[in-house]
């Protein structure tokens, strides 16, 4: 059996107690005493030197890995004789190349279409609900419960992760149920006639200027809904006259083996809003959709260092290695590699196989429900302990939703690197149902 994973090393605790002395809480998701000092590829190294298999990504923010020679070399260039550090009063190239690369790659309603260029998924979300809002005049938003859509502002006031855990909600919002073939919050059988029902329900008011939905509700337990929500989404959203926003800030850029994820269903939306993967680690967003709901007014969403030309060349690196279809595909084979390995496991007489309530996803975006033996009950603390122990043996993965564990790795990943992740994770779980991870052992780790 590996060593005691609640073990640590000396040199990496010190960061990480320094990062408490100094760093502020509000922005800290903590799970582990996570500490890197370099990455590459796949992997992040520790100050002790320790290497660690990334599964998160930076919750998918490193897509395409850490440190991938062609965005170094975009961003390189870039540095080095910048025009500027903004779009604010002044443009440059390599915002309107991005821009139009977007619109080429990513199809939205409107005769004429525009992009906003931001910093994250987070802003861009709060200027398409703005843009929706001034588009149609109304002010009710539509979104989901137990979704995510931001950290700030109107993004965070509509994202259900975040009133759950007791943020105050846009006074305009109306969630409902997405839904889950797992967790139906109706029947089963009419799981998803009964969700389009109550959306039909609150469009037919008349006053709903938008709905925002993921097209795989990520932060909400890496949920993948029934086939055609989507398109009857679209359908609704049509007839009622409101704005349809498509959530791909963290399963878009070709995670799930599509460029986009709602591509599956071939719909079209209003507004596609995009972060996390397109910067390739540097802080870059964007919205795309119709030029009537994004050009006006003029000068209401003002950030100074918005398209500046650096996180730019970064999104144009990333774009171009993503054109050729050839990252998607390697998400669908190595999403499938791992679904296949985890669901061998779950059917094992191994210890943790028992708690395996659910494995869930598309291509590399995947989730593994942690549920009390023998039934659906949710089982948080062996999910915090699970990820806890997988740290110490060398993987790095976060839950979601309290007892889902998230598998986000770069697209880049190998098949002998998803090869080790399962043998880790699993080995993990294994750790945490046999009571090696104590719950003192994560106590100081606050999570969501």
């Amino acid at each position: 059996m590996t060593a005691d994973p609640t073990a640590t090393a000396t040199p990496d605790t010190d960061w990480y107690d320094r990062d408490t002395r100094t760093i502020a809480g509000v922005e800290k998701l903590r799970f582990f005493p996570q500490v890197a000092a370099t990455g590459h590829g796949t992997y992040l190294t520790t100050p002790s030197g320790r290497q660690v298999l990334d599964l998160s990504a930076s919750w998918t923010a490193s897509g395409l890995g850490h440190g991938h020679p062609r965005i170094v070399e975009a961003v390189t260039a870039a540095m080095a004789a910048p025009p500027g550090a903004s779009l604010l009063s002044g443009t440059h190239p390599h915002a309107v190349r991005l821009a139009e690369e977007l619109l080429d790659l990513v199809p939205t309603t409107g005769r004429h279409r525009r992009v906003y260029l931001g910093h994250a998924g987070t802003d861009a979300n709060d200027v398409a609900l703005r843009a929706a809002r001034h588009a149609t005049g109304r002010r009710r938003i539509i979104a989901f419960e137990h979704g995510y859509h931001g950290g700030l502002g109107t993004s965070m006031a509509i994202s259900g992760v975040h009133i759950d855990a007791g943020a105050i909600p846009e006074p305009d919002l109306t969630l409902v149920p997405y839904p889950d073939p797992y967790r139906p919050w109706t029947d089963p059988d009419t799981l998803l006639a009964d969700t389009m029902a109550l959306v039909q329900r609150h469009l037919a008011d008349g006053d709903v200027a938008a709905v925002i939905v993921e097209p795989i509700q990520s932060d909400g337990g890496v949920i993948v809904p029934p086939a055609g929500f989507l398109t009857r989404l679209r359908v609704l959203t049509r007839q009622y006259a409101a704005l349809l926003v498509v959530d791909e800030v963290k399963v878009g850029l070709s995670r799930t083996g599509h460029l986009m994820a709602h591509h599956i269903e071939d719909v079209v939306p209003d507004i596609v809003t995009l972060g996390k993967a397109l910067g390739g680690g540097l802080p870059l967003s964007a919205a795309i959709g119709p030029a009537s709901a994004l050009d006006t007014p003029a000068a209401s969403a003002l950030m100074t260092t918005i398209g500046n030309p650096v996180s730019c060349a970064a999104g144009l690196a990333v774009l171009d290695i993503l054109r050729d279809g050839a990252m998607a595909h390697a998400a669908q084979d190595r999403g499938a590699q791992l679904t296949e390995a985890l669901r061998h496991y779950a059917a094992s007489d191994r210890p943790g196989a028992a708690h395996i309530g659910d494995i869930r996803g598309r291509g590399l975006a995947i989730g593994v429900e942690l549920v009390e033996s023998g039934t659906k009950t949710p089982n948080p603390v062996l999910a915090a302990k699970a990820v806890l122990a997988g740290w110490h043996l060398g993987i790095i993965a976060y839950p979601v939703r309290g007892n889902v564990i998230e598998i986000t790795p770069p697209l880049t990943i190998t098949h002998d690197e998803v090869t080790t992740a399962a043998h880790l994770l699993t080995e993990a779980i294994d750790w945490a149902a046999l009571g090696h991870v104590t719950d003192d052992d994560i106590a100081p780790y606050s999570g969501w």
